[in-house]
């Protein structure tokens, strides 16, 4: 036990000898892992065709990628307006409400795109209260109106942007609250209004905030499975879920995989390529508190309804008729079933969280205190993984696991003389380490903010005033990273109960989670019986949401441009 604990006071001390050296080993092996699925799909793009990649290439290609690519467009436009103008609105502007609507804002962060498919079609289809109130009030019958179908590609790209915008609106909020009042100033000095100054001015200085924002919202959109499978669009994740489970043709799922991370490559191509050599820098260190214009009148009622309308449908809404979902059943609150996935689900979200911690406060340490240009590569491409959908990182990690189980499974039945069946493929452990690929990202940014407030001269002190080590760890490091442990931890377990797509092709066929139990019933058109794991997922969600909620409640009452450090890990 001693020893052991020796050895990892020995990863955290930098300055004790070896300490860096294994520090750098463990960044590249853990960057090694991480590249590990991304080859094993990219790999796929030298193999000869299969016939059901050709029969694909010449049937669905296209419409995966028109599908994928016009989702993209809706989104990307939905989520800049929602969210960068309500961002300026509770920055810049003064009305009732404002401080509420500012918070309440985040709140769609907690519902995942296939809850709201599930409810907004129980809500609007055709016997749903929507529909029956209207004829009721009319007097219409069935074909004499018409009305919108939500099953289709601008209803899943609507969906999209009630739950996707926040990403844009905290980011582009924390770049406003940043701006110097003295550039604005200049501006409206030189005879430019508000909406002048905001669009000469503010949006420049904030597109590389508003640019990442949409760039995770559309990440998001590709990477989704829930939605575009239950309203039966075809587009890239599906694809790769049909060629892998129902077609059984692991490398078209391979090349199909590769062909979505090139159109995230293509739209992040497209954002840079479109910036050119323009550079937008605050070049005043002057940060006074922003003018607040105040809004009367119908100004006031239009920005109140512009900042409403998104929490309200993009949260409130979908809760209330998740719960009346629910309800409806007339059954127990927990059947064994539900009681099952949802124990699974607590595991596996317990498990990779404490991974995903552990190996990104290794690649924080290494990122930290080694100068190695190889190291610092290496802890970058180990958090690459949140770039990638899914479903690609399923296939990814598929390909290399069924290699090894097809070799181990020929070397056991050669010394055993008996069938082996498979060992890493459809475990949890082929589970565990797709999820702590694809959310590393996520639980670096919270580890390495909280080694942050640990300085050098905390360190020098600590080793100078501790009784060892040991002592110096526990007393200093522990208490100040702790909580940012934690949070790490917290989100990444969230994360996990939201994934649906490397769940699917990736879980044992007698694991179910939430979001796999609520993806079934929905399937099966038991919308009722999807409310309860759907709820428990949105109040899981809840909890990252609020700590979101209490950043930026406490930054407001803060002020000034510090208020603008709202950490966006927990989207």
């Amino acid at each position: 036990m001693n020893a052991a604990l020796q050895t990892l006071i020995d990863l955290v001390a930098p300055r004790r000898a070896g300490g860096s050296y294994a520090l750098s080993g463990f960044a590249l092996i853990v960057a090694g892992l991480v590249a590990l699925p991304i080859g094993a799909v990219l790999i796929n793009l030298i193999l000869p065709p299969s016939p059901v990649w050709r029969h694909l290439m010449e049937t669905v290609l296209g419409a995966y990628l028109l599908n994928s690519l016009i989702l993209s467009v809706l989104v990307g436009l939905g989520v800049t307006i929602g969210g960068v103008g309500a961002a300026w609105l509770v920055t810049m502007c003064r009305f009732w409400g404002r401080p509420v609507l500012e918070i309440l804002l985040v709140l769609p962060l907690a519902m995942p795109a296939y809850v709201l498919a599930y409810v907004y079609t129980d809500f609007l289809q055709f016997a749903g209260p929507v529909q029956s109130g209207l004829r009721a009030l009319t007097g219409w019958e069935h074909g004499e109106y018409w009305f919108p179908n939500i099953r289709s590609l601008p209803g899943a790209a609507m969906l999209f942007v009630f739950v996707l915008y926040p990403y844009v609106y905290l980011l582009a909020r924390a770049n406003f609250l940043e701006q110097s009042v003295c550039v604005l100033e200049v501006s409206r000095s030189l005879g430019h209004g508000p909406w002048s100054t905001f669009a000469r001015v503010a949006l420049p200085l904030a597109r590389p905030a508003i640019a990442a924002g949409v760039a995770l919202a559309l990440m998001e959109t590709l990477a989704d499975y829930g939605t575009v499978a239950y309203f039966g669009l075809p587009t890239f994740t599906t694809g790769i879920y049909r060629a892998w489970i129902s077609m059984g043709d692991t490398v078209a799922a391979g090349q199909l995989a590769s062909a979505l991370l090139g159109t995230i490559a293509i739209i992040v191509l497209i954002e840079r390529v479109s910036r050119g050599r323009q550079r937008f820098h605050h070049t005043s260190q002057h940060l006074r508190p922003l003018p607040a214009h105040h809004l009367t009148g119908w100004r006031a009622a239009g920005a109140i309804a512009f900042c409403t309308l998104p929490f309200l449908l993009g949260f409130v809404l979908p809760a209330l008729l998740l719960i009346e979902l629910w309800l409806g059943t007339g059954r127990g609150m927990m059947s064994e079933r539900f009681l099952a996935a949802f124990g699974n689900s607590l595991l596996l979200g317990l498990g990779a969280g404490a991974i995903a911690v552990g190996v990104a406060l290794g690649l924080a340490l290494a990122r930290r205190f080694s100068g190695s240009p190889l190291v610092q590569a290496a802890s970058s491409l180990g958090a690459l993984g949140y770039a990638v959908p899914g479903s690609v990182i399923a296939a990814g990690v598929l390909l290399p696991f069924a290699a090894i189980d097809e070799t181990l499974g020929a070397l056991g039945e050669a010394l055993t003389g008996a069938p082996v069946g498979l060992v890493i493929s459809g475990s949890i452990a082929g589970l565990l380490f797709a999820y702590v690929v694809r959310f590393l990202a996520v639980a670096l940014q919270s580890v390495e903010a909280g080694l942050g407030r640990v300085t050098p001269h905390m360190e020098d002190a600590a080793r100078a005033l501790a009784r060892g080590p040991v002592d110096a760890f526990a007393r200093v490091h522990l208490p100040i990273i702790a909580p940012s442990l934690l949070t790490a931890a917290l989100i990444v377990f969230v994360d996990v109960m939201k994934e649906l797509p490397a769940t699917l092709l990736l879980r044992p066929f007698n694991v179910e989670t939430l979001a796999v139990q609520a993806y079934h019933f929905a399937a099966d058109e038991r919308l009722s019986e999807a409310g309860l794991p759907a709820l428990a997922i949105v109040v899981a969600g809840l909890v990252p949401v609020i700590l979101l909620m209490r950043e930026i409640a406490g930054a407001r009452v803060g002020g000034g441009a510090a208020s603008g450090a709202v950490p966006v890990a927990a989207a």
